[in-house]
């Protein structure tokens, strides 16, 4: 069960992923339909814009999410018990040992992130350490060095980098479009109608898709996150315990934001907690629990 629930998350990502790209692809060749009435000018600005804006943000995002979530470097006499933790969890998943931060902060909450297992970090909250036990926080850390193995923080950093690529070519379509664009009448005859509504729909829906997507895909990765962690420390009942407590506190964590909260191993705004549709960043963490009952 608990091989097969990692295969089966592992495709779907891959699925996810693929459609990402056909949206990303798609508005870039609505726009160039409906501006310049051609299916190439649209593409070449996509790939421009990829090409600079991808790698911008996938070289600072680790060090913008440790800066926004006010996470300091914690040394090893400050927290011996979880630096001893996480070193028997990284050996145990054939890891280097990642750095280790803490964040003031009385939510129940960790992150991981490093867009490759030799530059990670995982990041507890003070309010984590004082509520969960010692089989619990194995079960939190066990998580986040799933993420690190997966490489679901790069994986998410590339989405997160892919959605503001289609919010920004869509934005750039729309005012070229009111400002006059696309309206040639020598290039009228050239029009093919179906195209041309095809093109709008993705100008239209394209955004909120990949918004969508990169939901989907931050959703599945928290179930495969789940299923490393128990292939990791053979006992699901430490992070079933541990995502109970952390489920049943009803504290925000101050110092995150929209940006960030895929990040987290639960969602950190607890205030405003929704029941959970297409639109959370994480599954129900009953959902969560029945996975892990079952492996």
């Amino acid at each position: 069960m608990l091989y097969q629930q990692i295969a089966q998350n592992k495709r779907k990502t891959w699925m996810l992923v693929l459609l990402f790209m056909v949206l990303v692809l798609g508005i870039g060749w609505g726009i160039g339909y409906l501006i310049n009435r051609d299916s190439i000018s649209g593409l070449v600005i996509t790939v421009i814009i990829l090409a600079f804006y991808v790698p911008i943000t996938y070289a600072s995002a680790s060090s913008q999410v440790l800066r926004m979530s006010g996470a300091r470097l914690a040394t090893r006499e400050e927290v011996p018990e979880l630096y001893h933790i996480v070193e028997e969890l990284a050996l145990a998943a054939r890891l280097p040992m990642p750095k280790v931060y803490l964040i003031h902060d009385a939510s129940p909450n960790a992150f991981a992130t490093g867009i490759k297992p030799e530059k990670s970090a995982v990041a507890f909250t003070t309010g984590l350490l004082d509520r969960l036990n010692r089989e619990e926080l194995e079960g939190v850390a066990a998580h986040e060095l799933g993420h690190i193995r997966n490489y679901d923080i790069r994986l998410m950093t590339i989405c997160i980098a892919l959605v503001g690529v289609i919010v920004m070519i869509a934005e750039f379509g729309s005012r070229m479009l009111f400002f006059g664009g696309g309206r040639r009448d020598n290039d009228r005859n050239k029009t093919n109608p179906l195209l041309m509504i095809i093109a709008v729909v993705f100008l239209i829906l394209a955004p909120v898709a990949g918004q969508f997507v990169q939901l989907a895909v931050s959703r599945n990765r928290e179930y495969l996150a789940d299923a490393s962690a128990v292939e990791f420390t053979r006992n699901p009942q430490g992070l079933i315990h541990a995502l109970r407590k952390i489920s049943e506190d009803p504290h925000d964590v101050k110092d995150a934001n929209e940006t960030t909260a895929a990040m987290y191993i639960a969602s950190p705004f607890k205030k405003k907690r929704k029941s959970t549709n297409l639109w959370s960043t994480h599954p129900a963490t009953e959902d969560r629990i029945k996975r892990l009952e079952a492996m």
